[in-house]
């Protein structure tokens, strides 16, 4: 943060509708906006989750109308998994990273690599916030280039510079809990290079980069409920500057795997 943003703001959105398949999410937040007498300005960064933008592009699946592989019901019976579910999952993975059911779960956990590249769990495929049984809710096909049409629609309402970033809820391998990540991204870098700059102490740094577009999104889950109907943050004295960036940008490539087995 530098002098010139002494402070950043955090506000929820509130008012924003359920939203459903072809819904305009760039209208229902401009009109939450107006609704709350709130006004974008240049620098403001808008932090949504994703499950919003899916349902608005249809990223809905009934599940009484995916047919299961074997595979499929082979893992649903080592899992104890619905078999439907667990062919979602498999639709939406290029690889299955791991599988594990402990004595102490009702369900077993499949932790994948999404065909977009994320690995988390169950491939991102999710049951939460469906307001239809037996339904589920993927990510969007394309987050970043939600993300930018989002991003460009409001811009256009508004005359101002903004940045948007999309995000899901992830668990951590070396970590208790889930926070929000970044999935998609407009203009705001996916990370920022402190490399040449000194520390308080006047060290230099070598290798600083933290995870911009993370920092946003996990600071976002402060405000975000699962219950509450919050699904858009507006961040306002963020120190950011554009940038072509891809939150396909923070996976780390398998080069780089320590673990890789």
């Amino acid at each position: 943060m530098s002098e010139k943003n002494p402070a950043v703001q955090m506000r929820a959105v509130v008012g924003i509708p359920d939203i459903t398949p072809g819904d305009n999410l760039s209208e229902h937040i401009l009109t939450a906006l107006e609704q709350m007498d709130l006004s974008l300005t240049d620098g403001d960064i808008l932090v949504i989750a994703h499950k919003v933008v899916s349902k608005a592009e249809g990223q809905i699946v009934d599940l009484a109308l995916v047919e299961p592989s074997q595979e499929a019901f082979e893992l649903a019976a080592q899992l104890n998994k619905d078999p439907a579910k667990v062919e979602a999952v498999l639709r939406e993975s290029s690889r299955i990273v791991r599988v594990s059911k402990r004595p102490d779960q009702d369900e077993g956990l499949i932790i994948a690599q999404h065909k977009l590249g994320f690995i988390c769990a169950n491939a991102a495929v999710d049951e939460s916030n469906v307001d239809q049984p037996n339904h589920v809710i993927l990510l969007p096909k394309d987050p970043d280039a939600s993300a930018r049409a989002i991003c460009a629609a409001l811009e256009q309402a508004t005359g101002k510079q903004l940045g948007v970033v999309i995000t899901d809820t992830f668990g951590r391998p070396w970590r208790m809990g889930l926070v929000n990540v970044a999935i998609g991204l407009a203009k705001v870098p996916s990370t920022v290079s402190l490399a040449g700059e000194s520390d308080a102490y006047g060290r230099e740094l070598k290798v600083t980069v933290p995870a911009l577009a993370d920092e946003l999104a996990a600071a976002s889950g402060l405000l975000m409920s699962k219950e509450g109907k919050k699904p858009v943050i507006l961040f306002s004295g963020v120190d950011w500057t554009a940038a072509q960036s891809s939150a396909l940008d923070l996976i780390r490539p398998a080069s780089e795997d320590l673990f890789k087995q």
